[in-house]
């Protein structure tokens, strides 16, 4: 367990790296000690200096929603972070990648909330009834650890390597698709380079959305009408290139670009 003028320290380090786009060694090499829960409140002393700075969040993101990322981590859940307004990109408007530092893509399923979530006994049942609609979304990570050589403290530290996202326009009721059989293609350039399944997410992407309000419940945080929500990638994730045009294509969920300068 850090002290919390070494976590002010390490979110400020964060900070800068993003700002200035020149990466910090990863925090796990530094301070071995550091647990989860000193990463995520290391997450969101930044979260609480962008919102006092006139951000807004928008929305959460669920990261290691995989069997396999989290076994590579040595972890037995997922991980999140926030999504901010600034986040948000747009299909019509290339990305410029000098504002990143090594920009990758990831394909979800995203979700729009039309009702708050319970918090601690958060339900599928809770989500599948507060859901209005199923989106194409890309996201876009990064992360301010150099070459992303990171543990579990240092992507939850730095906003769980939040960066942006994007969603396509098709909007499809719950009612209308098994959110568990959602295949989805990945092209960049016309070349196809990731393909995956909904069910990629924990076998089920309502139980990774379930597991998020839970799990923010506990920082005193609460989803809520109107946020976006990013499960988790159905495929790996994919370097972004100046000059790359993604096109991510969901069976029954139309499709969502990201093109980068």
């Amino acid at each position: 367990m850090l002290t919390p003028t070494v976590r002010t320290a390490l979110a400020a380090e964060l900070a800068r790296a993003e700002q200035d786009r020149v990466a910090v060694g990863p925090l796990l090499d530094r301070y071995p000690d550091i647990d989860v829960v000193d990463a995520y409140e290391i997450q969101l002393l930044n979260i609480q200096r962008r919102l006092r700075s006139g951000s807004k969040v928008v929305g959460h993101k669920v990261g290691l929603s995989s069997k396999a990322m989290q076994q590579m981590m040595g972890v037995d859940e997922p991980d999140y972070g926030h999504l901010l307004a600034e986040m948000e990109v747009f299909e019509d408007v290339p990305v410029e990648t000098s504002r990143y530092l090594l920009p990758r893509v990831e394909v979800e399923v995203g979700f729009v909330l039309g009702a708050d979530l319970p918090g601690e006994d958060c339900t599928e049942a809770d989500v599948l009834a507060a859901t209005v609609a199923y989106a194409p979304a890309i996201e876009l990570i990064d992360s301010r650890i150099t070459d992303w050589r990171i543990g579990l403290a240092d992507t939850i530290s730095d906003n769980a390597s939040s960066a942006g996202y994007v969603l396509g326009k098709e909007r499809v009721a719950p009612g209308d698709i098994d959110i568990t059989a959602i295949d989805a293609v990945l092209t960049r350039n016309d070349e196809v380079v990731a393909e995956g399944r909904s069910d990629a997410v924990l076998g089920d992407p309502l139980i990774a959305v379930a597991w998020l309000a839970r799990k923010v419940a506990s920082f005193g945080v609460r989803l809520k009408a109107g946020d976006i929500v990013l499960p988790g990638s159905c495929t790996r994730a994919i370097d972004a290139r100046p000059g790359d045009a993604f096109l991510a294509e969901f069976t029954g969920l139309g499709s969502v670009r990201l093109t980068f300068t």
